[in-house]
């Protein structure tokens, strides 16, 4: 299978490059430039919508990873536009060159978010669930729209519904790992709100898993079966690292110094379970998070 990847230079995209190419599918990359493409990669600038017309000859399928990090910076509304615009921007641009292509690809799979449910509290979430307020919700209900456009050109279209992935290389866990290993971990607010996780490494085998099963269109959860709540995911971690995690970071002085970022990426969430993928036959490799923290951290 030929496989075109935007965002293929990401924490999940790395995985999925080498995940693919060990199963034998010829991968193809999109660059940016200034960057001169290499082999196998072809330009591209989502934001005036240009792509090389050479990037999907001959792609089955497109999987699509692209987006600035909503993690970077405190929410200002211009950083918000600019993490729309990414997301926004790249995806239309991928739509317009699938409707191009001849012939086209059969797959689309487009990222989204478990933010697409907003925070819903101890509520059990499926793909059938409505979509939830505020900023990250009213986003993948706009990039899910856009995405979903492809299927008028006889594309399949998943929508991945990604929760927070777990790899120790990148991402949140890097981010958490130095504070937890100094014994500075804690509990963030009350503790009582949901993280739907996943590692790194299932995301990679649910995504070749969705390309590979043709029955899965439409919003797909990739996240474990046991979402935690942000006490159960620090006491987790802390035992992982073997340090204690007695702190507690006060909800007001998160919002303080995040402000709208902090309230929605770290003091509620969203308790998101994978009923697509499951129901489909989708093994899971890290199902526990005491057990996947301890194989990322410590090795089998």
């Amino acid at each position: 299978m030929r496989i075109l990847i935007a965002g293929a230079g990401g924490l999940i995209g790395a995985r999925l490059v080498g995940r693919f190419s060990a199963a034998g599918h010829h991968v193809v990359r999109l660059v940016r430039p200034p960057r001169h493409p290499q082999l196998d990669e072809f330009v591209w600038d989502p934001g005036v919508g240009l792509i090389d017309p050479g990037a999907l000859r001959d792609v089955d399928a497109v999987v699509n990873l692209a987006g600035e990090s909503i993690a970077q910076s405190r929410w200002t509304e211009e950083v918000k536009q600019r993490i729309a615009s990414s997301r926004l921007r790249a995806t239309d641009a991928l739509v317009q060159a699938i409707a191009a292509a001849r012939p086209g690809p059969r797959a689309f799979l487009s990222a989204s978010a478990v933010g697409f449910y907003g925070s819903r509290g101890d509520e059990l979430l499926t793909e059938q669930s409505p979509p939830g307020d505020g900023f990250l919700a009213d986003l993948c209900r706009q990039w899910e729209t856009a995405a979903l456009k492809a299927a008028a050109h006889g594309c399949r279209v998943v929508c991945l519904r990604i929760g927070m992935v777990l790899d120790a290389a990148g991402g949140a866990l890097a981010k958490m790992l130095p504070v937890f290993r100094w014994g500075l971990g804690g509990v963030l607010g009350d503790g009582r709100q949901y993280v739907s996780w996943i590692t790194n490494d299932d995301v990679a085998a649910a995504i070749e898993w969705i390309l590979n099963d043709e029955r899965l269109v439409g919003p797909v959860n990739l996240t474990a079966p046991q979402p935690v709540t942000n006490r159960e995911f620090t006491c987790a971690l802390a035992a992982a690292v073997r340090r204690p995690a007695i702190f507690r970071v006060p909800g007001f002085a998160l919002s303080l110094a995040l402000g709208e970022m902090a309230d929605a990426l770290l003091l509620r969430g969203a308790r998101a379970v994978p009923q697509r993928l499951t129901e489909a036959g989708f093994r899971f490799g890290d199902e526990e998070v005491g057990a996947a923290l301890r194989r990322l951290l410590c090795g089998p």
